[in-house]
């Protein structure tokens, strides 16, 4: 299993928004399905699973060597609401012509939510604009799409250490970089049906943002 220092950190004050989302949006939901985008090392989804059983886990990510440390983490803790992961490239389209295995096999409409951590300003915006267009295609009706990361705000970004951050970020990918909520993703979000719902203020000047695809009257 890997041990990430950044997981460990914020996996508490996470869990904290997703029992508010899903307080407001599911309550009384006890069968839900989410679909973690970018695992990594699998600690959030090993953390939030135990305490949110009603919840279904598929996670994911397109680096196969962090699947074995998934695993790890769902054999250990006997994670029975934990699906075996599964390699997820999200600049793949969901559907039947998807390349991958798992995108191809998916339903439309399928999942109540995606999650996504800390994966947005480290890889290109096509992974941002991938992001999105699969929860188009994945989430049901008045379905949440939960983003966690550094944001900037109408072309601004505070405080100055990210500032900083985002800098180093460029020199070490020019295409890495803190996304513009108003800029960027809203518009995104728009394109394919989602609409900013709520913002959280979390811990190191990171947000937790729920985007939620239009419900069907």
């Amino acid at each position: 299993m890997i041990k990430a220092a950044a997981p460990a950190r914020n996996k508490a004050p996470i869990l904290e928004v997703l029992n508010v989302a899903i307080g407001k949006f599911f309550k009384g939901n006890t069968s839900l399905k989410c679909l973690e985008v970018a695992s990594g090392t699998g600690q959030h989804v090993a953390h939030f699973a135990p305490l949110l059983p009603q919840v279904d886990w598929q996670p994911s990510d397109i680096d196969e060597s962090y699947l074995a440390s998934i695993r790890a983490y769902k054999k250990e803790l006997n994670l029975k609401n934990v699906r075996e992961p599964v390699i997820v490239d999200v600049t793949d389209k969901p559907g039947p012509n998807a390349v991958g295995e798992f995108l191809r096999g998916c339903d439309a409409n399928s999942y109540d939510m995606i999650y996504n951590a800390n994966m947005m300003h480290i890889s290109p915006f096509a992974c941002s604009e991938g992001l999105f267009r699969c929860a188009a295609f994945l989430l049901k009706s008045g379905g949440l799409l939960i983003t966690y990361g550094p944001y900037g705000f109408n072309g601004t970004l505070t405080p100055e250490s990210n500032v900083s951050f985002n800098e180093s970020l460029k020199t070490s990918n020019p295409e890495w970089g803190i996304r513009d909520v108003d800029l960027q993703l809203k518009p995104l979000a728009e394109m394919n049906g989602l609409k900013l719902n709520m913002s959280f203020d979390m811990p190191a000047n990171n947000k937790t943002l729920i985007w939620r695809k239009d419900p069907v009257d």
